[in-house]
């Protein structure tokens, strides 16, 4: 079975933040979804998951992430897991959904698929203390999952996956990171097949 290479652009979650540390530290690769993924001899994923990451939208971090994936190619699919960080620093969920529509159109001649998670809706914990943030996470879905219908690019909800979340409300407990490979295994066999 040929080996499909994935590029996984995301944020804290998807680069493997250990939010039990304050200097930025990660969860062992063991615990990291994207490199339990990798285990697997069907994918060969790129983590490019960034700490505080929003999602590019702007000129200049379109061009940044376009040099990042120029430098993986050739590439047969892209996930993109992102949208979390954007609602923490002020966002509307309309908003963080026009800035991945910019991001998909970018990003979609780098790859023959390209597939949209919704992150799952935050907690409350030491950083979501505001009811309307919790919110706006769960409405981001179903901004996501509109635009993904328009464009015809692949969408799940991870909202759907019950995943535990750090007592921050934000980040994946090593649990987390384990069912998330679970579910997106499942995902990734029907998306990139």
């Amino acid at each position: 079975m040929e080996q499909k290479t994935i590029y996984c652009l995301g944020d804290s979650n998807t680069f493997g933040y250990d939010p039990r540390g304050m200097l930025g530290g990660r969860y062992p690769a063991a615990d990291r979804w994207v490199d339990r993924l990798n285990a697997s001899s069907r994918w060969r994923l790129v983590n490019g998951g960034q700490n505080g990451q929003q999602i590019p939208h702007t000129p200049p971090a379109l061009d940044l992430t376009r040099r990042q994936l120029r430098a993986c190619l050739p590439l047969d699919g892209i996930c993109i897991l992102l949208g979390s960080n954007d609602l923490l620093c002020g966002a509307l969920p309309e908003q963080a959904a026009a800035r991945m529509e910019a991001l998909t159109g970018a990003v979609l001649p780098f790859a023959g698929r390209v597939l949209v998670l919704a992150p799952p809706p935050f907690q409350p914990g030491a950083w979501i203390e505001d009811d309307r943030l919790i919110d706006h996470s769960i409405r981001l879905a179903g901004c996501f999952q509109s635009l993904a219908a328009a464009r015809g690019l692949a969408f799940a909800d991870t909202g759907a996956w019950e995943l535990p979340l750090a007592f921050d409300g934000v980040h994946f407990t090593p649990e987390a990171h384990r069912r998330f490979a679970l579910r997106a295994a499942e995902l990734f066999a029907q998306v990139f097949p």
